[in-house]
């Protein structure tokens, strides 16, 4: 991946609403958000541009919270596929970031998949040949995992109160859908980011 420069300008399309920029409007990449820069071995660029779509819907969901009820009648089609869009972009986003791990973390970080299944619909498998699964990894991926189901959860109740809304055409209900969605979208960047910070992750049980 190029390095990028600190002084750099990038067009807000490709930017997340947590990246830092100076007082001229150019990115920063001083702190903690140097790490968030590179999301696993994916270019880093190519991420952020699938998450434009989650910058979309944030803007509609945040207008959504000061529409009336004919507004939110009128709106219900498009704001449902911004949210699509928006959703599509974070699951490939996850997915991306999470084909670049060590087969150790993919493996423990599978277990945990597994181990929510009910026992019958389980897959036995063993751990691939030579990867032994050091305790510290297995942390990592517990902790990977619990972000991820926070946002999901997250997504999951956004969507039941938008549904509630619709069937009771409450205008309260869709503005704290909207409000729940945003929520959701905070939370899931924040399980990719957590995900692709684990880059540095080796096989042989190195430090995180």
């Amino acid at each position: 991946m190029s390095r990028i420069r600190k002084s750099a300008v990038f067009p807000p399309e490709i930017l997340p609403s947590c990246a830092p920029l100076d007082s001229r409007g150019r990115l920063s990449l001083r702190g903690s958000w140097r790490l968030q820069t590179k999301v696993g071995r994916v270019p880093y660029d190519m991420v952020m541009r699938k998450l434009a779509a989650v910058e979309e819907a944030r803007a509609v969901m945040t207008e959504g919270m000061e529409w009336g009820v004919w507004k939110w009648l009128l709106e219900k089609r498009r704001v449902q596929e911004i949210a699509d869009r928006a959703t599509a972009a974070l699951h490939e986003a996850d997915r991306k970031v999470k084909a670049s791990w060590s087969d150790e973390l993919k493996t423990a970080y599978k277990e945990l998949v597994e181990q929510e299944k009910p026992k019958r619909g389980r897959r036995q498998e063993k751990d691939p040949e030579g990867v032994n699964i050091a305790p510290e990894v297995r942390l990592t991926a517990k902790k990977v995992k619990q972000a991820y189901d926070e946002g999901q959860r997250a997504r999951v109740d956004a969507e039941d109160t938008f549904e509630e809304a619709e069937r009771r055409m409450s205008t309260d209900l869709a503005r704290e859908g909207a409000r729940k969605a945003l929520e959701s979208y905070d939370l899931r960047e924040h399980a990719i980011r957590k995900a692709g910070a684990v880059d540095g992750q080796t096989t042989s049980g190195g430090k995180v």
